[in-house]
């Protein structure tokens, strides 16, 4: 599935016929004996089949080899028997021995369909990459490969199980693949492959998946890291027994029949926990921990019981994932306590069938197909899951911002939150009220205003915490806010933020646009309701538009000149002379939205003399005409700026920065304060700069006004304030 990865010979095989199949008998190699054994789950009719697919994969493959020598049949052979572990079925199977050979040789899908299924052929077709398509950047190219893979996960699970098992046995032989292409596969496998194997439940894939990464990408802090893991084994022995000994013993005077056995955390996540809490290895205390099995529910809570009754329980480490299970299916009990010496270690307890669950995640659907409770709540949360992602995908404008979105959703380290009906809602460690109302529903956390937190009112923004009853306060007319994107955490919640914006911008630009062609041919001396729709042809041919409101659009966003759109409607060429007559300036209001944004550098207000400028994107940026940041722009391209006239609108409010010097002396700032509160002006931020102490103190206020005249009437009452030396309005800021 991944050339790079196995390093195969560019060389085509031909399509596969009978006879070649016949001429191909693997029966002397052992690993495929090995192979067949495993399969021993299967009914005789379809061992055959897969005994057809091994000879049709091996002839497709036949002359090309993997960058270590082997030929490339043992890695689609290695696969099919990690798919066989799982005892998934024969389609299943059939697929693992063909994924590649649609990517790497002449067979096409139809071949497949005909000669083993449709079902195979859509499995392989959707483990197969987007190989005939030329994207302009490799990452790009990654990105669509990804949707491509997530979108067929969503129609059928085998798909995800396959690419795993495909993935790892690549990192486990890339010994002969190029250092740098080992570390960029081994990221993009800590990035997204690794994550998809926790949210599926399937652990063990999930820490082999992690640590084999983290060797490759640092193999020296991973030998460094083993060796003193190792060393802390020997040492640790003696203790680890004693706790072992002494959680039998108690078990057994609880009556309680269970299996205990030590573990240990993987490398990568004694790393992680080392980088993130700033700890040397001595210093990370729980490298083991104990694992109680038990055979049902009520047990785990009496082994529970009887534990906390040996060692003391570290206050606020308990967490019960049976009563509320987490969203990848895992279900136990998890405690730390106090062993001997003060040595804290963790304990987990939960049932066989829990452990199942916990190691093979949705592959436990395969290996207990008898059993129909096991896997099946986990198999629905996994199909929900998979879909949303569907709902996503519909939302991202693209490959590279869905698979963003993804990620978001792939590092959850949840919290569980309630709503006011007492529904559980899982969401990732340090979301937001409206991360909780864009899980609800798209429509609540588009109109939501306000959060009741534990029934006090808090900020939308504010970090929830495990355990919160939260009520979500929506209004018809509210909206979602830019600033939200850099705070929220789902990817849902962030997807939807952006669609919206991206619509309102569409819609603002739209009308931005057709207002300064209007401009363009009044100045013209036509009105734009004057024009014949068949002045629009040449115009909609030339820009590859199909629609007059997508040329409005490009206007606005600065795709388009409108000056150019207008001489062309009128049948005139750009080199003809310019028009006597001056267009008249663009009117535009202080709530024009995302299509026309005032500069933070100059922050023009109603009543200052303003100008226009476009930007491909952006639309109309908005700068007074004595802004220092546009001087030598405005003198380098004068045709790009256009100007522009202030509409009345009563009511809104201009955020403009003030710097006031005072005198040095007790309460100045708070006189100031008083003076700006008392003028009906609202303070939004103030802070000091001494540059001459004990003379003279800088503020710097920023306030809102509603036009020139009521900040100069402002200015003027604060210059009547005695400590008060001079009062300037701060320009000119970096644009």
């Amino acid at each position: 599935m991944d050339p790079p990865v196995d390093g195969s010979e560019s060389s085509t095989a031909s399509p596969v016929t009978e006879a070649a199949l016949v001429l191909a008998d693997p029966e002397e190699d052992p690993a495929y004996q090995v192979f067949i054994d495993s399969l021993s789950y299967l009914p005789p009719e379809e061992v055959d089949c897969v005994r057809e697919a091994y000879r049709f994969s091996e002839h497709a493959h036949r002359g090309q080899k993997r960058l270590s020598g082997e030929p490339y049949i043992t890695h689609p052979l290695a696969v099919a028997g990690a798919i066989a572990e799982w005892q998934m079925d024969v389609e299943g199977v059939v697929a693992a021995l063909l994924h590649d050979v649609m990517e790497d040789t002449r067979v096409g899908k139809s071949e497949i369909a005909e000669r083993f299924g449709k079902p195979v052929a859509d499995l392989v077709d959707g483990l197969s990459k987007l190989d005939k398509i030329e994207f302009q950047s490799h990452e790009e190219a990654q990105a669509e490969n990804f949707r491509k893979m997530l979108m067929a996960m969503a129609r059928d699970l085998r798909v995800v199980l396959i690419k795993l098992a495909d993935r790892h046995h690549n990192l486990q032989t890339m010994a002969a693949v190029r250092a740098d292409k080992r570390r960029r596969i081994a990221r993009e496998t800590l990035e997204i492959y690794a994550p998809i194997a926790g949210r599926l439940g399937l652990n063990n894939m999930f820490r082999e998946l992690q640590d084999l990464s983290f060797k490759l990408i640092y193999p020296m802090r991973a030998r460094v890291l083993a060796r003193a893991l190792k060393a802390a084994r020997g040492n640790r022995r003696e203790l680890l027994s004693r706790i072992l000994d002494g959680i039998n013993g108690r078990l057994q005077e609880a009556n309680v029949e269970a299996r205990v056995f030590g573990r240990e955390k993987s490398l990568y996540s004694i790393y992680r926990k080392m980088l993130d809490k700033r700890l040397s290895f001595s210093q990370v205390l729980d490298v083991y921990g104990f694992r109680v099995l038990v055979k049902d529910v009520p047990t785990a809570y009496l082994a529970l019981g009887a534990l906390h009754g040996l060692y003391k329980p570290v206050p606020g480490k308990f967490k019960d994932y049976i009563a509320i299970p987490k969203p990848n299916g895992y279900q136990s009990l998890h405690t730390t306590l106090i062993g001997p010496h003060g040595t804290p270690f963790e304990l987990q307890i939960r049932t066989e069938a829990m452990e199942t669950v916990a190691q093979e995640g949705i592959a436990s659907h395969w290996l207990y197909k008898d059993s129909e409770t096991l896997g099946a709540d986990l198999q629905q949360k996994t199909t929900k899951w998979f879909h949303s992602l569907l709902d996503l995908q519909g939302a991202s404008g693209n490959s590279s911002e869905f698979l963003e979105h993804v990620k978001v959703d792939l590092f959850p380290h949840e919290i569980y939150v309630f709503t006011p009906k007492g529904k559980i809602i899982a969401l990732p460690r340090g979301a937001t009220a409206v991360d909780l109302a864009y899980a609800v529903h798209t429509d609540i956390g588009n109109h939501c205003v306000a959060a009741q937190v534990n029934f006090k009112p808090q900020p939308l923004l504010a970090e929830l915490t495990n355990g919160d009853r939260v009520e979500i306060v929506t209004a018809a007319d509210a909206h979602p806010n830019l600033a939200w994107l850099s705070v929220v955490r789902t990817g849902r919640a962030r997807s939807k933020i952006r669609h919206y914006l991206k619509s309102v911008q569409h819609d603002e630009s739209t009308a931005l646009g057709e207002k300064m062609l209007d401009q363009e041919l009044r100045a013209l001396g036509v009105a734009a309701s004057d024009l014949p729709v068949s002045s629009w042809k040449n115009v909609l041919r030339d820009s590859g538009n199909k629609l007059i409101k997508e040329v409005y659009t490009d206007i606005g966003l600065g795709f388009r000149l409108a000056g150019v759109v207008a001489r062309r409607l009128l049948a005139r060429e750009e080199s003809s002379p310019p028009i006597e007559k001056q267009p008249a300036s663009l009117v535009i209001r202080g709530t024009e939205g995302m299509a026309v944004q005032f500069a933070p550098c100059c922050q023009p207000i109603p009543g200052d003399p303003i100008i226009g400028s476009l930007w491909k994107g952006k639309g109309l940026v908005i700068h007074t005409h004595d802004c220092p940041a546009i001087r030598k722009a405005r003198s380098v391209k004068p045709t790009k700026w256009i100007d522009v006239e202030w509409e009345p609108e009563p009511g809104k409010l201009f955020s403009v920065r003030l710097l006031v010097m005072v005198h040095n002396t007790l309460g100045a700032l708070g006189r100031i304060a008083t003076e700006i509160s008392r003028s009906g002006t609202n303070i939004e931020h103030v802070n000091m700069e001494d540059k001459h102490p004990g003379m003279y103190t800088t503020l710097h206020f920023t306030v809102q006004v509603a036009s020139r005249t009521s900040l100069a009437r402002l200015m003027r009452s604060l210059r009547r304030i005695p400590e008060v030396v001079r009062i300037t309005r701060d320009q000119g800021l970096t644009a």
